[in-house]
């Protein structure tokens, strides 16, 4: 049986523009082979787009991402131009690209003293193939789409999907449908440019995201790495914006995930809620009209469920199938109420946040209702084609023991538990604000829930305890050192006691790698440093720990491990990718590529806003105007300020000074 490898991601240059995607090598080639390609809603439009001269390799010497969806690339054409040591012509190439088109730009000049004969070649291919038949290994060479002559230029087409290409100016030849060539002489200090625009054909389920529901959100510092890491961020959460309708949400990362998933588009609503409530709103709309109403094993919906995922088509991938709208997630439900009461929080719309109470009432009752049987909310894939794990560590290894065994389903996950304590306390407040009925027993069912949290899942160990990672089938402690913990900080069902606790286990060189937060520690038998949930770090996870320890009071913690996402940013041009490995920071400059990391991943974009806001300490509620900071934070950080923050209609200004003073401030 041949095993399958995911493509490796870490080399290749990306620019998005949902649902668009393009995937060249870093150079800005898009080869035959892999997954590089232009893609739209899940279907690979061009699986090569290469450029090339007669005569002489093109060499790269500079290139630049502009934001999320604009690339630029510089080469040198050293054996074009006569004798002398300097390149005499230069290749300029300009990408461009949006939601359903691409534009190429080739600009070739000559400094030469002389004249210079050019042959420009460009080399286009297609397959046509759906995403996931890519990740699976599928080669170009087996499956290439012939490409047919059109009044501009040339057509590939199957059914309703397909793209076009015009040429301008027109080529002078076009070889087999694939190669376009164009030849001229450059004059010295002439300058010759061809514009290749795409445009791809067919529906995509879900549009663009249209203007960013965020807007004036900067930062200033002295240390250049936070305003570039901003500005790359924001650029990258824009990009990845795509919309139900009329409803904004944010897609979960590029190139596996270029669409809508319920945990991992609630979570950048949350980490993003300082900023913008309209974004949280309408990503809780988008999944309401897809909330559960029937009990279907296939896809796993449930009455008053939320989704996990929403395909085109069934996805097929290394034994799974999941059908185009599935619902394995344990923990989009409440983590549905959580948003909303975190939008209320910060000032949503009152009519809009009312709009969503029913939606808020069935999830409470399925959290209630699947925690009946066993006191948890527990999961397990009675398909056997769906996930193994459905909470944020999904992969099959990664609910562990200390001693290495992997825990049999159900699993009961430790910060699952601690999403729907909180749901259940913030959501009875929520209809309570609002004049509604609470939901009968719930109350009383999150109190008992505490109560039993605190007895079932902590660890007793020498060192003075830690939250198991999950309770097994059998019910026994799943006892592993690993970051959901960091999770349950913010939730409340910790007492102070043992948030102390986990926050001396959270910030120990062998959980905190100096990059971030470790998935998993490193005195573990089953830790790797490249292991997707078993040693990894993840930015987003490293933001979830973050943003509970300022709601705990732990800002000072929470600035040195925002420390250092942001000095692992400087190694990735700014552009945290989903993932990347956990080394020690005193080990190396910077930490390894996780060589199939999704780069850009979103809520990944959004953890280091969310961490800013957190390290400033500041503590907001709409409803009685209240707006506080601490007077003093760590300046671990520096001195920096952040503007576009929003408590309701208001928007603020927040400044660290190099004392670490708080100052909020209008804009």
């Amino acid at each position: 049986m041949t095993q399958h490898l995911t493509p490796l991601l870490n080399d290749l240059a990306v620019s998005v523009a949902a649902p668009a995607i393009v995937l060249s090598g870093p150079d800005g080639q898009v080869g035959r082979g892999g997954v590089q390609g232009w893609f739209v809603d899940d279907v690979r439009l061009l699986a090569e787009l290469s450029v090339s001269v007669r005569g002489s390799d093109l060499e790269l010497i500079g290139s630049d991402l502009s934001g999320a969806d604009r690339q630029s690339y510089t080469y040198v054409a050293r054996r074009l131009g006569g004798w002398i040591h300097d390149p005499q012509v230069s290749v300029d190439r300009r990408r461009s690209l949006t939601a359903a088109g691409l534009v190429e730009e080739i600009e070739v000049a000559s400094r030469a003293q002389e004249d210079v004969p050019l042959t420009l070649y460009v080399d286009l291919a297609t397959d046509l193939a759906p995403m996931a038949e890519v990740r699976g290994g599928r080669h170009l060479e087996d499956h290439a789409v012939a490409g047919e002559r059109t009044e501009h230029g040339l057509a590939w087409r199957r059914g309703e999907t397909g793209v076009e290409v015009a040429f301008a100016p027109a080529p002078d030849d076009v070889d087999e449908g694939r190669r376009a060539s164009w030849s001229t002489t450059l004059a010295p200090g002439g300058s010759f440019t061809v514009r290749l625009t795409f445009t791809a054909h067919g529906t995509p389920a879900l549009g663009p995201g249209g203007p960013a529901p965020w807007g004036g959100v900067a930062v200033d510092a002295p240390d250049v790495r936070l305003p570039r890491l901003v500005r790359q961020s924001l650029a990258d959460l824009g990009g990845l914006l795509m919309k139900d309708g009329d409803d904004a949400f944010v897609a979960a990362g590029a190139p596996w995930f270029l669409t809508l998933f319920g945990r991992d588009s609630l979570w950048v609503a949350r980490l993003m809620m300082p900023f913008t409530t309209g974004l949280a709103l309408s990503t809780l709309r988008t999944l309401a009209r897809r909330q559960g109403t029937k009990v279907d094993p296939d896809s796993e919906e449930q009455p008053g469920k939320i989704l996990h995922e929403v395909r085109n088509t069934t996805l097929e991938l290394g034994g799974m199938s999941l059908p185009p709208v599935y619902y394995g997630t344990v923990d989009a439900t409440p983590l549905f109420v959580c948003t909303l009461a975190d939008a209320w929080q910060w000032g949503a719309d009152r009519e809009q946040v009312a709009d969503l109470l029913p939606v808020v009432r069935r999830c409470l009752a399925w959290v209630v209702e699947q925690s009946r049987e066993s006191g948890w909310l527990r999961y397990v894939d009675l398909s056997g084609r769906g996930l193994a794990n459905q909470g944020w560590k999904d992969s099959v290894d990664s609910v562990q023991f200390a001693d290495g065994r992997l825990a049999e389903a159900p699993i009961a996950l430790s910060e699952v538990q601690g999403y729907a304590y909180e749901a259940a306390v913030r959501g009875a407040a929520l209809l309570e604000a609002f004049g509604e009925e609470p939901v009968a027993g719930l109350a009383d069912w999150a109190t008992d829930l505490r109560a039993r949290f605190a007895r079932d899942f902590w660890v007793d160990t020498a060192e003075g305890g830690h939250v198991a990672i999950a309770l097994d089938g059998t019910g026994a402690q799943v006892d592993s050192v690993a970051s959901n913990m960091g999770h349950l900080l913010g939730t409340g069902i910790l007492d102070d006691e043992r948030t102390a606790r986990v926050v001396e286990v959270l910030t120990a060189p062998d959980m905190a790698s100096g990059f971030g937060l470790r998935t998993l520690t490193s005195r573990s038998p089953r830790f790797s440093r490249l292991s997707y949930h078993g040693g990894s770090v993840w930015p987003h996870d490293t933001a979830v720990a973050v943003r509970g320890l300022a709601l705990d009071g732990y800002v000072d913690a929470a600035a040195d491990l925002t420390a250092g996402l942001v000095a692992a940013s400087e190694g990735v041009a700014y552009r945290l990718p989903e993932l990347y490995g956990g080394d020690q920071s005193t080990d190396v400059a910077f930490p390894v590529d996780y060589p199939a990391s999704c780069r850009p991943q979103a809520w990944a974009a959004a953890a280091p806003l969310a961490c800013l806001v957190a390290v400033t300490g500041l503590d907001v509620d709409a409803a009685t105007g209240r707006v506080e900071v601490p007077e003093v934070v760590s300046t671990r950080l520096g001195s920096f300020t952040l503007h576009g923050v929003r408590v309701g209609d208001r928007e603020l200004t927040v400044r660290v000074d190099g004392a670490g003073h708080v100052h909020v401030l209008p804009a």
